[in-house]
């Protein structure tokens, strides 16, 4: 009964995560002009020479094409000069993992034509000009990491009064480029009432937003306006892409008249203390699924190995060896009411052929059985579905982490990539290929002799169930795999001692 609840759970992963074995995504980054200060003070002092001089980039020669890209602490920040928006951010500390928002911090009107205004020490502006209006958006990185606030002012330069109706985008959800990117990107709009996380694949509108927020992966970008009246939104604009952002409270401005709006943003890594010590009601952008109180406690603990042991591939093998011995209960219960089912075995036999005929007293006899034998068919289970939660947890936790990318263990270069081992010049993941073999011993152990029927099925059941794990956890984060393969080694482990003992008392 156990192994047909795994073989269960192993085919409802395999239709959500079959994708694991054909994604390979590059990033790539095309046609960028990085433009630094130090570039541009190089250009300008040449004529005019000295300290604390303010650098205008309207100095700046045209042949400088956008997109461009502003560099601060351990990220880029690349840019769109036309609209003033941030296409990407560049992590350098994260193997230079680009987060790709796309139009971040856009005001939705193509009319809008921005220039560089100003690049200091830690921030950058635009401009926009016409007939009727002048708007600055100014972009000040502060000494918190990721963390960004955004200045944005209107003027109006006409006679008469100008009605302005803004709105302005987070960021963009992209469907069909990559699904692993797609299965964990996600909207959240903060109200005073709830919160509402949606895949944003339908345009929806909420009225009095505290924040909003969007996320990949491992980044996420969040937004909240100094403030009320702006309302959150997701407009599908095509069947490959959502926008993620906030309408702006109706805009009257008399002639000469300015606005003034402030908005705080956090683009960084989903890092809970991060996000917490800029404004601890954002930290609900992290989210793990239905399970979610679980993986916080277990992320937290793993956090916490890590710092007393200084990497996290050793603390993933700690932490799975904490998580068996909290189990250990549950697996023993386990492993004895399935040793007493196959003891069962040879008399179930032989009711089978005694009432082949009677269903119904089949049923009855095999009831008495168990009865008279003082055994749960379901105590298997039982245990094994308790214990399915913890998985689920650790899996979107491990899944999500940004502490895992980059981190090294033994011949593993990134905990949050595929082991990927090199032998004659061709690479394979071995660890998948070692937890296959654990999961065949394991299964091979617990065979118990029957029927040739029932002997047929457990050999089948033997190489059928390790395959299809290992097919499933290939091209799994390796960090993942490392979780599995020790828990499946610690039941084994657990498996033989029984049997061990079983046969010294016999």
């Amino acid at each position: 009964m156990g192994k047909r609840i795994l073989l269960a759970v192993a085919l409802s992963f395999m239709v959500s995560m079959l994708w694991a074995s054909f994604i390979n995504r590059t990033y790539h980054i095309e046609n960028k002009t990085v433009i630094t200060q130090n570039t541009i003070i190089n250009q300008l002092t040449q004529e005019t020479p000295g300290p604390g001089r303010q650098v205008s980039v309207r100095e700046i020669p045209s042949a400088l094409p956008p997109p461009l890209i502003f560099p601060f602490e351990n990220t880029e920040i690349v840019f769109d000069e036309k609209t003033a928006s941030v296409r990407e951010i560049i992590f350098k500390r994260y193997k230079k993992y680009p987060f790709q928002i796309q139009n971040g911090f856009w005001l939705v009107d193509n009319e809008l034509n921005f220039t560089v205004e100003h690049i200091g020490q830690n921030e950058i502006s635009f401009k926009h000009q016409d007939v009727e209006k002048i708007i600055n958006k100014r972009f000040i990185f502060g000494n918190s990491l990721y963390n960004i606030k955004l200045e944005l002012s209107v003027e109006n330069l006409s006679t008469e009064k100008l009605d302005f109706y803004p709105s302005m985008v987070l960021g963009a959800l992209n469907f069909g480029k990559n699904s692993m990117q797609e299965r964990f990107q996600e909207a959240i709009l903060a109200t005073k009432d709830k919160i509402i996380r949606v895949n944003g694949r339908k345009s929806i509108e909420a009225s009095e937003v505290s924040f909003l927020g969007l996320r990949d992966r491992y980044f996420c970008a969040i937004i909240s306006a100094e403030g009320k009246g702006f309302a959150g939104f997701i407009d599908k604009t095509s069947n490959k892409e959502s926008l993620v952002g906030l309408k702006f409270p109706r805009l009257q401005l008399l002639p000469g008249q300015l606005f003034i709006g402030k908005f705080n943003a956090y683009f960084g890594p989903q890092d809970l203390s991060l996000i917490s010590n800029l404004k601890p009601e954002w930290a609900s952008v992290i989210h793990f699924g239905a399970f979610d109180i679980i993986s916080q406690i277990l992320l937290k603990l793993l956090e916490a190995i890590f710092k007393l042991v200084h990497n996290w591939g050793w603390a993933i093998v700690i932490l799975s060896f904490l998580i068996y011995l909290l189990l250990f209960p549950l697996t023993l219960k386990q492993m004895h009411s399935m040793k007493k089912m196959q003891s069962l075995q040879p008399q179930l036999e032989e009711l089978k052929k005694k009432y082949k005929d009677n269903p119904k007293k089949l049923n009855q006899e095999i009831m008495e059985l168990y009865k008279s034998s003082k055994v749960n068919p379901f105590g298997g289970c039982l245990p094994l579905l308790l214990q399915l939660p913890i998985f689920f947890a650790l899996y979107q936790a491990l899944m999500r982490s940004i502490a895992l990318k980059g981190a090294e263990f033994l011949w593993i270069r990134d905990l949050s990539e595929p082991d990927r081992l090199s032998f004659a010049g061709k690479e394979f993941n071995l660890l998948p290929i070692l937890m296959v073999i654990i999961m065949f011993v394991q299964q091979k152990s617990s065979q118990v002799a029957s029927s040739p029927e029932a002997a047929e099925q457990q050999k089948m059941m033997m190489i059928i169930f390790p395959l299809l794990f290992g097919f499933l956890f290939y091209n799994m984060p390796s960090g993942l795999v490392l979780y599995w393969l020790l828990n499946s080694a610690f039941m084994l482990i657990s498996q033989l001692t029984i049997l061990k003992n079983a046969k010294t008392h016999a």
